[in-house]
């Protein structure tokens, strides 16, 4: 795999998807194959959210390739806040790090900032645009449980919002597996994605409710409300909590189904989910060094 800059789901073939994925699986098994591969390397982190899992990971996985990370650190105490463009910030970090990781709430953010760098531009989630490199986890996750072929997936939750979700719908499409989109009507995938899924010719099947699918399903993977990213509060207030999982919906499951989720998780996975067979979230987090650190390898 060999791209400038990682900024959408829709760059990867299945090709790019199973180089980073074998990549991460054999750094996962021998983490000192790749120890000391990248020293005097340095990865500029540009958060302009919250963040921990994706921050953390990428600070983790740099560190085990033997480079090291700078960061902006928080937009109150960087020159965004005296008013600093991000194509002028990209444009003054790209003179101090070899590449960069951007996470931006507005969508495109990281297409724009790409325009103005010659070092290599990672996409960390740029509003409710995409999230490729949660998606690549995600995907190692998927494949290390239940395979990438011959599955049935439901993705249930925010829709609407949920970058995770734009971005995994599109890989997926890659692959031989039937999706289920479970949502609120007024939070179902935005036209654009359904869009570009069916142009990629995967089947579109929408649901309101998991009852009628959840037997069905191999994988089953969970988002939050995005409460963030709502215009209006009383629209969020309107669907919160309207879905929620726990072990006792869960028990006209497969035996095997794995249930997901990108986390933070609010109240939609109930507690006694973690204690079933059926929870892989915290694995799923913990996936983000070996497939993060087998992205930079291969970008850098």
């Amino acid at each position: 795999m060999r791209h400038d800059h990682l900024i959408s789901a829709k760059q990867l073939s299945r090709g790019d998807i199973e180089t980073v994925l074998d990549r991460a699986a054999e750094i996962a098994a021998d983490p000192g194959t790749v120890a000391g591969r990248h020293a005097d390397t340095l990865l500029g982190l540009l958060f302009f959210e919250p963040s921990t899992r994706t921050k953390m990971s990428f600070d983790a996985a740099m560190n085990r390739l033997g480079g090291d990370t700078v960061d902006m650190g928080s937009v109150d105490s960087s020159s965004v806040k005296k008013g600093e463009s991000l194509a002028d910030t990209v444009r003054v970090i790209e003179g101090y790090t070899d590449a960069i990781v951007l996470r931006h709430p507005s969508e495109g953010s990281a297409k724009l900032a790409s325009e103005f760098v010659d070092v290599p531009i990672v996409n960390a989630g740029d509003g409710a645009g995409q999230h490729p490199t949660q998606t690549l986890l995600d995907m190692y996750t998927i494949r290390e449980n239940a395979g990438l072929d011959d599955l049935t997936i439901g993705i249930m939750g925010d829709l609407k919002y949920g970058r995770t979700v734009h971005s995994l719908a599109h890989a997926l499409t890659n692959f031989d597996v039937s999706q289920h989109f479970i949502s609120p009507e007024s939070l179902r995938l935005p036209r654009g994605v359904r869009y570009d899924l069916h142009e990629a010719g995967a089947l579109v099947r929408e649901h309101t409710g998991i009852d009628d699918v959840l037997d069905t399903l191999d994988v089953l993977y969970v988002t939050r409300i995005q409460r963030e990213r709502f215009p209006d509060e009383n629209e969020y207030r309107q669907v919160a909590g309207e879905y929620r999982i726990d072990a006792d919906l869960l028990k006209t499951a497969k035996d095997e189904l794995t249930v997901m989720h990108p986390l933070p998780r609010v109240d939609e996975i109930a507690p006694d989910v973690d204690e079933t067979a059926h929870a892989t979230y915290f694995e799923q987090a913990h996936n983000g060094i070996p497939v993060r650190m087998a992205l930079l390898d291969e970008m850098l």
